[in-house]
């Protein structure tokens, strides 16, 4: 049975696809299998070519591995990535709400559920926007969009070529940096009321050796048990509350 895959960004199945090629839906790219039987090869044809989008034909393992193994019918669509902002668009945020900016700046996150998790988060403790690398690091898909139940809409979301060089740029515009490490202040006496920016790096290796040379302070979350590091978006998740507490305190 045809159906829309839950891998990131494909839709696959000849009735699934057409039925997303007849909607609204924004699509990036077709993808046909060689040799597809002409009668569906023109039905695809025909619309993509309505939308004005790219077919490319390919053999049945590129199929294959987009679709994650899912019965394709020889049909593969790709979603068009979600909309980003530019840093630009993040501080004129923070200044249509009045705010300090509060940014948040994650440093090689690799899995789409933290990412979702932390615009989620984000969003419900006031964080102006997030920046993220091109490179190496998750982007925006359809297992972002669902985990953030919503907030990659209200979230802006900026994405750069070299985190060090934004760094440098924020701090030229008057923002504090600050990193997570195990080695570093208290986290319970950050203090956001000011222009700032926090730094979560990557799941396993942390922040950046680069990064963390470029920072103004360094925060740690204080475990008591076995386990000594916490899950990216549990500690982005604390470390932005502990910014909403001292902007809006009891």
């Amino acid at each position: 049975m045809a159906k829309q895959s839950s891998h990131d960004d494909f839709i696959y199945g000849h009735h699934a696809s057409v039925a997303a090629l007849q909607s609204d839906q924004s699509l990036n790219k077709v993808w046909l299998q060689q040799g597809l039987n002409d009668k569906v090869r023109n039905q695809v044809i025909q619309l993509a070519k309505k939308r004005g989008l790219v077919v490319q034909e390919a053999p049945k393992a590129k199929l294959d591995e987009l679709a994650d193994g899912g019965n394709h019918q020889g049909v593969v669509l790709s979603i068009a990535s979600f909309d980003y902002a530019s840093v630009d668009d993040l501080f004129a945020q923070a200044a249509a709400k009045g705010d300090a900016p509060f940014f948040l700046i994650l440093d090689g996150i690799e899995d789409p559920h933290n990412l979702g998790s932390i615009l989620r988060t984000a969003d419900a403790a006031g964080v102006n926007g997030v920046i993220i690398p091109k490179r190496r690091a998750v982007q925006l898909t359809a297992t972002v969009a669902k985990t953030s139940t919503g907030a990659i809409e209200t979230v802006p979301v900026a994405r750069v070529t070299n985190l060090a060089n934004l760094v440098a740029d924020l701090k030229e515009r008057g923002l504090w940096i600050f990193g997570t490490d195990v080695n570093g202040e208290d986290y319970r006496r950050f203090d956001a009321r000011g222009p700032v920016a926090v730094i979560i790096g990557n799941e396993g290796r942390g922040i950046s050796p680069l990064l963390k040379k470029r920072v103004d302070g360094m925060l740690t979350i204080p475990m008591v048990g076995t386990v000594q590091s916490l899950n990216a978006s549990v500690a982005a998740s604390l470390l932005m509350y502990q910014g909403y507490n001292s902007r809006h305190p009891l």
